[in-house]
């Protein structure tokens, strides 16, 4: 796969990195896949399952849907 970012700038895209790696390992690279659209299909679920349910420790064991909410309603209080 090719690199998200452009020449000389690796750690910019750093989390973009992570989690391309982490999608391929969890999801594309477990199974053989008979066409495009189920790779689409899972792709999409692992999506929202990653947003919405996986809790990740770096947010304090919490998915990045709720911590992100948390973000906006903090913002919005302090405008």
């Amino acid at each position: 796969m090719a690199s998200v970012g452009s020449r000389g700038d690796s750690y910019d895209n750093a989390m973009a990195e992570a989690l391309n790696s982490l999608f391929k390992a969890e999801l594309i690279d477990r199974r053989t896949w008979p066409s495009l659209a189920d790779v689409l299909v899972e792709s999409s679920k692992w999506i929202g399952w990653y947003n919405n349910r996986r809790l990740h420790s770096s947010l304090g064991y919490r998915p990045p849907r709720e911590v992100h909410q948390e973000w906006n309603m903090l913002q919005a209080h302090a405008a």
